[in-house]
């Protein structure tokens, strides 16, 4: 399958047009969108969520992930890695750097293939949906070996102690591994101190708290409540643990 990960937005043309150059190249294969509201413009966040649920995709998926400020222009390359049993093709600006980081036999390769139209603002539409649809169909493009990536030199952490996304309830993804942190550990929000609980059920209406979510990651909500309004919440925003050792 091949899988779409980016900050285009939910509205306007911007994922249509991807779907319509990745059905025309290989329309045997199921497009799935992820995230079409990643982070906007911020690499560091989206790294650490991109990872985090592309681990429960299967070997051989194709992801086309697109957060790219930098389109256009000479601060990064196009490129295409495998990492994990997954491809993923897009920018080489550190969007990547967490699944390579899982993976010490991770690859990466230069994208030398240029489509005879490319726009300057447009590259998930002309360079990297095509290059996606070729993958999946077992036809990659010209390309070559980029030992020097970004990706394959960036260090850092395992965890990133800030929020990373905000979804639709306003709850606040972490990048912290939640298997880092016990159950007695709270996290600090401005004079906030929110403790661990299991389900929503566990705490009162209104009440704020933390949970393992179902991908992995330490995830800040309240129950029947807005989470990311209430304490101000949004992508890059630090976070604190205190530990209970």
């Amino acid at each position: 399958m091949i899988v779409l990960f980016s900050d285009f937005g939910l509205h306007g043309p911007y994922i249509g047009q991807v779907k319509a150059v990745l059905h025309s190249l290989a329309p045997q294969h199921a497009v799935i969108d992820l995230f079409s509201d990643a982070p906007a413009f911020d690499i560091h966040s989206s790294a650490y969520l991109l990872a985090a649920y592309a681990r429960g995709f299967p070997a051989a998926s194709v992801f086309c992930a697109v957060v790219d400020p930098g389109v256009g222009s000479e601060a990064r390359e196009p490129v295409f890695i495998e990492a994990g049993g997954r491809w993923f093709v897009g920018p080489d600006n550190g969007l990547f750097a967490q699944v390579v980081a899982a993976d010490p036999h991770a690859r990466c390769w230069r994208i030398d293939w240029r489509p005879e139209k490319v726009s300057e603002t447009f590259h998930g539409r002309d360079l990297f949906a095509p290059v996606a649809a070729w993958l999946a169909t077992s036809q990659p493009p010209a390309a070559t070996v980029f030992p020097q990536a970004f990706s394959l030199n960036c260090n850092w952490p395992a965890d990133y102690h800030a929020v990373i996304y905000i979804d639709h309830f306003g709850n606040a993804l972490t990048g912290i591994n939640a298997a880092s942190m016990t159950n007695d550990d709270a996290l600090l929000l401005n004079e906030a101190r929110i403790l661990y609980a299991r389900t929503y059920r566990q705490v009162a209406v209104g009440q704020a708290f933390w949970y393992r979510n179902a991908n992995g990651l330490v995830e800040i909500a309240v129950n029947q409540g807005n989470a990311a309004q209430i304490f101000d919440l949004k992508p890059g925003y630090p976070l604190t643990i205190q530990s209970s050792s």
